[in-house]
């Protein structure tokens, strides 16, 4: 029987791009690709850059963000 620790050792002795890639095979294994949602999330991200770089939205620094959620 393979042991959790021994298929670690394993994985973390493979180069790099390799990691990655049975990074992201596991994590599809748990929450599979929704093709439909990850097109409609693009479009999204694609129009909020658009609406930033036109100055239609101004961003708000993080230090800024966090600070009034501490202040709450």
């Amino acid at each position: 029987m393979v042991k959790t620790k021994d298929i670690f050792e394993q994985a973390i002795s493979l180069p790099v791009e390799t990691r990655a890639q049975l990074i992201d095979k596991l994590l599809q294994s748990i929450h599979p690709v929704q093709k439909e949602v990850d097109e409609i999330w693009a479009v999204e991200a694609e129009k909020r850059v658009e609406e930033i770089k036109s100055g239609k939205v101004k961003t708000i620094p993080g230090d800024k963000v966090f600070k009034k959620i501490s202040g709450r």
